[in-house]
C-alpha cells in the first residue's frame, strides 16, 4: 500500500494509508466539505513585521500555557474523506488521537515517537516525535519562528488568525498552517500540507483546557505481542 508521509501534523501520518482506511472504513457522506489544497510554499517568504513579531508572541504565549486538553475532533483528508474521534494532549512529548468506529486508526505520541496502528491489518509504524509538527506543539517551550520552526506567513482577520510554519530551510518538505479565533484566543483548527501538496484537515470541537490523565493514554501496547488471560 502506498505511504506518504505528511509533513512531520500534527501528525506526520502515513496520509496514503490513513486515507485508503477512512474510505474503505466511512465512506464519505453527501456534502463533504470541498478539497481543500494549500500549495507547500516555494518562494522566500518576506520577513516579519514588528507587529508580526509581537502577534506570535502572543500566539506563542497562549499555546505555551495548555499543558494538558482534550477535545472532539474532524478530520478531512486531501480526498474529501472524514473521520471522527477524540484527542488528548499532555506536553511536553503526549498525545493521542482516537477515530471512532468503524475506522481501525489509532494513533498515540508517547514523548519519543508518534505511533500509527491499523487495527485492520494490525500494523504499527514509529515515526520520531522530532521529524512531526507535532513536535512543535508538544515542545517544553513552543517556539514558532526560532530553531526549526519559522513562520513564512501571518494573516490577521476579523476574529481569525492564520500562522502558516515551515521547517526552516527545508520548505519543500510542506507546511503547517495553525488557525486560531478569538476573543477569546483559541486554536481551532490545523492543516497540514505535503510535500506532495495534499492537504489533511483537523478542527477541534469541544475543547477542555486542564486536567488529569491516565498516563497510560499516552501508551501504546502491541496487541500482535499481548497475549489476553484465558480466564481459566
Amino acid at each position: 500500500m502506498h505511504r506518504r508521509l505528511l509533513l512531520a501534523g500534527l501528525a506526520s501520518l502515513p496520509a496514503g494509508q490513513i486515507a485508503a482506511q477512512q474510505n474503505r472504513a466511512a465512506p464519505p457522506p453527501t456534502g463533504v466539505p470541498p478539497r481543500r489544497t494549500d500549495p507547500a510554499p516555494e518562494a522566500a517568504p518576506a520577513p516579519l513585521s514588528t507587529a508580526d513579531r509581537a502577534e506570535l508572541a502572543r500566539l506563542e504565549a497562549y499555546l505555551d500555557g495548555i499543558r494538558t486538553l482534550t477535545a472532539r475532533f474532524v478530520q478531512v483528508d486531501a480526498r474529501g474523506g472524514t473521520a471522527t474521534g477524540r484527542l488528548w494532549l499532555a506536553r511536553p512529548g503526549r498525545m493521542r488521537f482516537e477515530y471512532d468506529p468503524p475506522s481501525p486508526i489509532l494513533l498515540v505520541a508517547d514523548g519519543r515517537f508518534v505511533i500509527f496502528h491499523d487495527r485492520s491489518v494490525m500494523q504499527t509504524s514509529h515515526i520520531p516525535l522530532g521529524a512531526t509538527p507535532l513536535s512543535l506543539l508538544l515542545a517544553e517551550r513552543i517556539q514558532l519562528d526560532e530553531g526549526e520552526a519559522q513562520t513564512i506567513r501571518l494573516v490577521r482577520g476579523e476574529g481569525v488568525i492564520q500562522a502558516t510554519l515551515i521547517r526552516r530551510g527545508r520548505a519543500q518538505e510542506g507546511s503547517l498552517l495553525l488557525v486560531f479565533t478569538e476573543p477569546p484566543l483559541v486554536l481551532r483548527q490545523w492543516l497540514v500540507t505535503d510535500a506532495q501538496r495534499q492537504t489533511v484537515r483537523v478542527t477541534l470541537l469541544d475543547i477542555e483546557i486542564g486536567g488529569r490523565f491516565d498516563p497510560n493514554l499516552f501508551r501504546f501496547i502491541d496487541p500482535r505481542f499481548f497475549d489476553p488471560p484465558s480466564g481459566n
